[in-house]
């Protein structure tokens, strides 16, 4: 299959997805797919700033395409991931990208969203870690650990006395079993975010409940990721 650059999408996917850059378009593909399911839809337009070898190597390696292909909802195995920008123009996404440096501190395969639609702004940060693993770093400016290698639950609602017993208690009337459970807040009474990964697959009902609690401001429930 050739796209309208001529390039096949065997020099883009091809070998990187089995070689050793596979984080630059495996991993880049999953980083888009996670922050758009952290969004909760298809954002309208998306900065994205790339960090280290991502800036300097990744668009060599299709980086940005598989960036975009993410945001787009395309999976690590897609043949339309080449033509990603085309798409994205063609789906009302815009998009474009900034190199920075976001320190030493950051795997050098990192990027920074900040994804908006017409009434809100989210920004993420991740890294493609090897072998096609993603650990998502940061979200609005805090401190997370999320990889999507289990099903996830994002909840984002009021720091209150009791909101971590309600949230596992229901989770343990639907016998459904906690694997990882992290919890950042910006301050004592402030905004808080509760990840939590499970064993088992989260069912779109208990995300509606989730939603009616009067102190939660949104759920979203990330897939695990396809190996």
């Amino acid at each position: 299959m050739e796209n309208i650059r001529g390039l096949s999408i065997f020099d883009i996917i091809g070998p990187i997805m089995v070689g050793p850059s596979s984080s630059h378009t495996a991993g880049a593909v999953r980083l888009g797919l996670v922050a758009r399911s952290i969004f909760g839809e298809q954002p309208q337009s998306a900065l994205i700033e790339l960090h280290g070898s991502f800036a300097e190597t990744g668009r060599g390696h299709g980086t940005d395409r598989a960036l975009v292909a993410g945001l787009l909802g395309l999976e690590p195995s897609d043949e339309r991931i080449p033509m990603s920008f085309e798409l994205a123009r063609d789906c009302g996404l815009h998009f474009q990208f900034q190199d920075v440096d976001l320190g030493e501190s950051q795997h050098p395969n990192t990027v920074h969203f900040i994804l908006s639609s017409a009434d809100r702004k989210m920004e993420i940060t991740g890294s493609s870690v090897g072998g096609g693993m993603i650990t998502v770093t940061r979200l609005d400016g805090f401190p997370v650990n999320l990889t999507a290698e289990f099903e996830t639950l994002l909840i984002v609602g009021e720091d209150r006395p009791g909101t971590i017993n309600a949230i596992t208690a229901r989770l343990y009337e639907e016998h459904i079993n906690v694997a990882f459970f992290n919890v950042a807040r910006d301050q004592r009474g402030g905004q808080a975010i509760m990840i939590i990964e499970t064993d088992d697959t989260i069912p779109g009902g208990l995300v509606e409940y989730f939603k009616t609690f009067p102190w939660v401001h949104a759920v979203r429930r990330i897939l695990r990721l396809k190996e």
